[in-house]
Formats: structure tokens, C-alpha cells, sequence
């Protein structure tokens, strides 16, 4: 995945031709789309492949099962045309490595909604450094930037994508300046009346984020 904006598109449209029409308005803007539930369940997993051709497609499956399953998941992810893959570490080292040995995998550390300080930000620090030695890179939450400045510290040169810029109340450019590689954007951009604008407006912003924070390294 190459790093033009520092942008990714989260798909979660349900219908199949809306998302095929975002994709292709917003392809010069974003860097990778990020697919999750709504959009297969309601549409298939062989639109992925359709995805592909425009941008890579990142399977937002949010793995979490017994290793064999894991593994059987991925599978049907990357050969529908997905090119990452994301898994929760809560079940384990053995289940993330599963997806691991099948596509380059992220592994939810934390998650940008509030609930997940219930039970998943406890361990945040502890699923990351279990799982970093096999994941390509982690996903840490835009709307707890001391949660994704402590992550930045443990992942070290590893990939952190970051959910939660937009509706969700972060802003565009700040989980960047804190430490990501990546901020994901969804309802900002595909319920835009003009999607393709408005990933070009939020990738200024992010990509300036980006050139900031190579000017101070």
C-alpha cells in the first residue's frame, strides 16, 4: 500500500453500486478502501475483486476466532482480492498469526468508539506487543490520541492505521501528527454530497500532517 495522502476510505455503504461509485470518485484522493460487514453482507464478497481494480482493499473482517477459522476467513478474503486483512488480538497470538500466514494482517489494539475502554483499552498496550511480531501494523483509535501517542512508542516502525476522523469527532491531520501512518475516514467522505471533494479536501489536510511530522523527525 503505497502512502500518497495518508488516507483510507472506510466503505460501509450497503449498496454494491454506490460504493463502486464512491471508489472511483475518490480513487486520486485516498490510498487504500477498507471494507467491512455492511458492505459484503449486503452486496458479496466478490465485489472486493471490483474494488481491487481501483485501490487496494483492505477486508475490515475483525477476525476474532479459533485459528482455524481465522485462517479459513482470510483465505476467502484474499482470494475474493482483498490485500490486507484486520483481526482482533484479544483471541490470541495463535488466531492472529492464522490470518498472519495468509494476508498481511492489522491487529485491532484499540477501537475509536467509547465502549471499547470497557474491556479493550485495558489491554491496548499488552495486545500490541504480543501480536506486532507477525502483524504488519496495528489500528489505533483517532478520538484517544494518548492512547495512539503510548502505541506509536510500542509499534515502532510498524504500520498504525488510525479509524475515527470525521463523524466520529477527530479531526483531520491529528491521529497523523500523533503518531499514525494512515487515518480512516467513512461517513465524512462516502455521505459527502460530493465524495470525491470532500476526500480531496480531508487528504490536504492529512497529507500536510504527514509532511509536518517528516520535517521534525
Amino acid at each position: 500500500m503505497e502512502r500518497r495522502h495518508g488516507l483510507i476510505l472506510a466503505l460501509d455503504v450497503e449498496s454494491g453500486e454506490r460504493a463502486l461509485e464512491v471508489c472511483a470518485q475518490v480513487a486520486e484522493h485516498v490510498d487504500a478502501v477498507k471494507v467491512g460487514y455492511p458492505l459484503v453482507l449486503s452486496s458479496g464478497i466478490s465485489l472486493i475483486r471490483r474494488l481491487a481494480e481501483q485501490l487496494p482493499v483492505i477486508a475490515d473482517f475483525k477476525v476474532a476466532d479459533v485459528p482455524h477459522v481465522c485462517a479459513a476467513i482470510a483465505r476467502i478474503a484474499r482470494d475474493a482480492g482483498a490485500s490486507y486483512i484486520i483481526a482482533h488480538g484479544f483471541t490470541g497470538y495463535e488466531s492472529v498469526r492464522a490470518c498472519a500466514e495468509v494476508l498481511p494482517v492489522f491487529v485491532v489494539a484499540d477501537m475509536s468508539h467509547a465502549g471499547a475502554e470497557e474491556f479493550i483499552t485495558p489491554v491496548s498496550d499488552s495486545i500490541a506487543r504480543r501480536c506486532l511480531s507477525i502483524a504488519t501494523g496495528i489500528v489505533a483509535p483517532a478520538t484517544r490520541l494518548e492512547s495512539l501517542r503510548r502505541l506509536r512508542g510500542i509499534a515502532g516502525e510498524k504500520v498504525i492505521i488510525s479509524p475515527g476522523v470525521g463523524a466520529q469527532g477527530a479531526e483531520p491531520g491529528s491521529a497523523i501528527r500523533a503518531g499514525a501512518d494512515y487515518e480512516i475516514v467513512g461517513r465524512a467522505i462516502y455521505c459527502a454530497a460530493e465524495p470525491g471533494e470532500a476526500a480531496a479536501r480531508i487528504a490536504e489536510l492529512t497529507a500536510a500532517a504527514l509532511a509536518e511530522r517528516g520535517r521534525e523527525a
